[in-house]
């Protein structure tokens, strides 16, 4: 009773306090008050909230937000340093938030908790724009720095949220952006944190200016903001596009969006004044320079310019207009190529490109898969030809045939080009519009571009006009031959195109029940294959073992695991350790600052989202239990001051406790106390003669036995505890508490709760649970990994390309989330799944997972693999053994450099005709040894198949290999 009432006054004086906080804002009380008198001057004026309020204000805000999602909607940048900090304040799990990158410095900065973080200072964007805020600058020209992640630099909040936090906090500078749609077939919503930036160069005095736009605003904007800003009528205004500082295309006014009309940050516009039908300076730049030498045309493609004898430096001569539908090229622009010189044609017998992509802002990642494709052979010869009987406009999975003549065009001119770089301005228009994933200027993933791409070239491809619908059959126990020519034959009949002669193969994939031991074998096609990169480190891991049915004492375990491994593999070392039953499952978790930090439930979980100093603990309680109502009990004790009795408060500690309840629906007060009388069971105190509790060192059991009361035993205190109580009060001091452990109430043995929600409680620790049970079992878990414990390493060797297939094609067990159903057993099972190559195509790729994404962390593996250039002999892969050789020879690769999120790529193809290697940086290409053409940035490898051809057949007196 004596700590009910001292909890019961500190909460009034919480109560109190804020309302004093109130008091004093509204009368200009004592600006003394931390954080009052900031707010103040930086223009806060709202009245102060609790942390807890002011989470719920902003959840509610957020929440509403996202039910209203419109094109329009104001959203503002925030710094995330600063919004990390609020966050901690209020009790936020930062790093669940926006893929936040996690380290231990920002959850042990100070030796601040999430609970007791101090409130945060005002709003300061002074990290995430040019020149820190320095500059005088007004509002409206306050930019922010290039290259920022959204995450890991900043953060996007409703219009509602930033009023509310600008109120509570002041601060700033403002930074509002507004949300756009992207896409033609699947709409997405995004904000346009960067917004086009064209620089303006008026041809009357050469001066210049930067203007900043939508890419979503209409030329007929422009066209008024340049007006605005240069003082002149619009009827006397002509605008050029004037990329590269040369006349690409004249900009007419309409409402083609900028994005439409392929102008690219950064570029240049042209303003020109015109002075009845003729420019004041026409056919000149602004310096003066002829400019009437390049010849305009048209960016609407056209039959002809699918290939064909017709060609005129890759271009036709006319067009055709609204030839595909839904296309918005060509409204009102009439462009030119994008190249700097395009004045001479692919030679006859010429298979090669030597011209660069120039990089139009984070580029790179499209420019190296791109030069990849253009220089795959079967490709370029398809698209140097007449390929416009193939283009299927009708398709809906397609593009209308726009992306396969926006590549074929992009191809032809990289082969007229020369050396000249060529920008690739009406491709990425095209991209953009049909995949908005890549749009803007963010740096992404050349893999997933390629993926796109080669499924798009496919679709508007396709030869099949009308798709039948074919069901499926199971293989019964038919031939592996047999199933697969139909399942072949089938796929067929669906997609057949360029793509799938000269990319896709067919695997076997063979799932058996791990049940009734059902084998399904289906025959899948595949366009590339992803290889993981298995690690040559190990690393120790330490995790202590909780019983969740409270069935025994807490343990540790330490396991060896592969360095870059997941929470799989963890949990498989950990059952196998501690002889976890068929029937049983774990739960692993990190524990920090005494409460539940995060658990880790997804299994591929990177490992290396698990740092050395953090303390991960496993549940373990049977499978039936899973779907039941989960509870978690934290722990706090009463902390008294050894000089002043009255200062005294609560305090939390040791390892939180997991469990389920029971059967019983639905669960009530009574049922939570049983639970939690039921997990603290094997902490019940032993003593010696001596009263000293015996059997445990350093907290923990010494022989891994349990020590612990006798099961009846247990419960025969337990019901005698139980029965002691009145019908209503519980014998342990337990109060409900929210997510973030910060608000408590209490409950009855009587109090009904909502079933298949997560409980938690507090236990407050008074004498009398002190004195019956041994808390030591709670406290001090160790840490995964000891400092100065190094990882230990085998002899380091380069990874082969062939132990990344081989662990590619390893028999594995499906994932939780991923189970197959069993037609015999009528239920979901995780079955054991085994890939084998069946078929192989005439181009492979091989794409190197460098990258790991779990829920916590993303991250890159640096490891070489060491792969053949020639004489590539997958023949022992394939399990169809129709005679044919499968020898392959490298012929491209893209490369990242650097860091996941950034980075740089570039690509290295061959040119087949010379037989020689080029390095393609963008813009720049430079020759290079063959032998040079290994790093460890390799991450997707280009192949082609090499076929040995008989005597017979070239009539030569020698038999060898040739290029097919």
């Amino acid at each position: 009773m004596i700590w009910f009432f001292s909890r019961f006054i500190v909460e009034a004086y919480k109560k109190v306090r804020y309302s004093r906080l109130r008091k004093k804002h509204k009368t200009g009380g004592d600006s003394s008050i931390p954080d009052s008198g900031l707010m103040a001057e930086h223009g806060a004026s709202c009245l102060p909230c609790t942390p807890e309020e002011e989470n719920k204000i902003v959840t509610d805000l957020r929440n509403e937000s996202e039910r209203n999602l419109k094109e329009g909607n104001l959203y503002f940048v925030v710094s995330a340093r600063w919004f990390q900090r609020w966050e901690r304040y209020v009790g936020i799990d930062a790093d669940k938030n926006l893929n936040r990158n996690r380290s231990s410095g920002s959850r042990h900065s100070n030796g601040v908790s999430s609970l007791g973080a101090e409130r945060p200072g005002p709003i300061d964007n002074s990290d995430i724009i040019e020149n820190g805020g320095d500059c005088e600058c007004k509002e409206n020209e306050i930019q922010l720095r290039r290259m920022l992640m959204e995450g890991h630099d900043y953060v996007l909040v409703p219009q509602g949220v930033w009023e509310k936090l600008h109120q509570w906090y002041g601060g700033g500078p403002p930074l509002p952006r507004k949300m756009i749609v992207q896409g033609v077939y699947h709409r997405n919503f995004d904000v346009e944190v960067y917004p086009l930036c064209l620089n303006l160069i008026d041809s009357r005095d050469e001066s210049r200016s930067i203007l900043r736009l939508s890419r979503k605003a209409s030329v007929t904007e422009l066209f008024q903001k340049v007006c605005a800003v240069r003082g002149i009528e619009q009827d006397k205004a002509r605008i050029w596009d004037y990329f590269n500082k040369r006349k690409h295309a004249q900009l007419l006014v309409s409402n083609k969006t900028l994005e439409e009309a392929n102008l690219q940050m950064d570029q240049h516009i042209l303003l020109e004044q015109v002075d009845g039908h003729h420019s004041s300076r026409f056919g000149l730049d602004s310096t003066g320079n002829k400019l009437s030498s390049v010849s305009l045309e048209s960016s609407r493609p056209s039959l002809t310019n699918a290939g064909g004898p017709t060609l005129s430096n890759g271009h036709s001569s006319s067009y055709r207009s609204n030839m595909y539908l839904g296309s918005s090229v060509g409204l009102g622009l009439t462009d030119m190529n994008d190249g700097l010189d395009v004045n001479s044609s692919p030679k006859k017998g010429e298979k090669g490109a030597l011209a660069g992509l120039q990089n139009l802002g984070n580029t790179c990642f499209m420019n190296s898969a791109l030069q990849c494709l253009v220089h795959t052979p079967p490709l370029m010869e398809y698209f140097l030809k007449d390929y416009k009987d193939e283009i299927n406009t009708k398709n809906p999975l397609g593009m209308h045939g726009e992306l396969a003549i926006a590549f074929g065009e992009l191809l032809r001119k990289l082969c007229s080009a020369g050396r000249t770089a060529i920008a690739p301005r009406v491709f990425k228009g095209k991209l953009s519009r049909f995949a908005p994933q890549f749009s803007g200027y963010n740096q992404h993933d050349s893999q997933e571009l390629l993926a796109f791409l080669l499924d798009g070239l496919h679709e508007d491809l396709n030869r099949v006009k009308q798709k039948p619908y074919i069901e499926m059959k199971d293989s019964d126990g038919r031939p592996d031959e047999e199933v697969s020519v139909e399942c072949w034959r089938n796929h067929k009949a669906r997609n057949d195109s360029v793509i799938v002669d000269v990319f896709q193969g067919q695997y076997k994939s063979t799932l058996v029940c791990p049940v009734c031991s059902k084998i399904s074998i289906t025959f899948d096609p595949f366009m590339y294959l992803s290889l993981p990169l298995p690690s040559t480190i190990t690393r120790t891991m330490t995790v202590t073992m909780f019983y969740g049915d409270g069935s025994g004492l807490p343990m540790p375990y330490t396991v060896s695991l592969l360095k870059n491994g997941f929470c799989k593999d963890l949990l498989l070392a950990l059952g196998s350790a501690c002889c976890l039953k068929s029937d049983e499952h774990l739960l692993l978790a990190e524990v920090f600052e005494n409460k539940i930090y995060r658990y880790l439930e997804m299994p591929l979980e990177p490992l290396i989202s698990i740092k050395d100093d953090e303390h991960i603990v496993a549940f373990r309680y049977p499978k039936k239990r899973m779907g039941k109502t989960k509870l978690v009990i934290f722990h706090r004790w009463q902390e008294k001051s050894a000089t002043d009795y009255h200062k005294s408060g609560t305090k939390f500690f040791g390892t939180p406790l997991v469990t389920f309840l029971g059967e019983n629906q639905p669960n009530g007060g009574a049922d939570i106390e049983s639970a939690v009388f039921k997990v603290l069971s094997p902490f019940k105190r032993m003593y010696s003669s001596a009263k000293a509790p015996i059997g445990k060192e350093n907290g923990f059991p010494t022989d891994g036995f349990d020590i612990q009361c006798s099961g009846s035993d247990a419960q025969t205190v337990e019901k005698a505890e139980l029965e002691d109580t009145s019908n209503t009060d519980l014998s342990l001091l337990l109060l409900l508490t929210d997510d973030t452990v910060t608000s408590f109430t209490a409950f009855k043995k009587d109090t009904i709760f909502e079933s298949g929600k997560i409980l938690k409680v507090v236990l407050d620790w008074t004498d009398k649970e002190q004195e019956l049970y041994d808390a030591s079992y709670l406290k001090d878990i160790p840490e995964v990994q000891k400092s100065g414990f190094a990882a230990k390493k085998t002899r380091q060797e380069a990874i082969s390309l062939s132990a990344c297939l081989d662990a590619f094609l390893m028999e594995e067990p499906l994932g939780p989330d991923d189970m197959w159903y069993c037609p015999c057993c009528k239920e979901h099972r995780q079955a054991i799944k085994k890939l084998d190559l069946w078929m192989l195509p005439e181009i492979i790729v091989f794409h190197l997972k460098r990258f790991t994404y779990g829920r916590y962390l993303k991250n890159k593996i640096g490891t070489f693999v060491n792969f053949p250039i020639h004489n590539l002999d997958l023949s022992k892969y394939v399990m169809n053994k129709d005679g044919q050789s499968y020898v392959y020879e490298l012929y491209a690769i893209s490369n990242h450099y650097g860091e996941l999120g950034g980075g740089h790529y570039t690509a290295y193809a061959k040119l087949i005709d010379e037989n020689r290697w080029y390095h393609f940086d963008d813009s720049h290409v430079s020759p290079v040894n063959e032998s040079d053409i290994k790093p460890s940035a390799a991450y997707l490898l280009f192949f082609k198949r090499v076929r040995t051809v008989s005597k017979a057949e070239t009539g030569e007196a020698c038999q060898g290999h040739s290029i097919c």
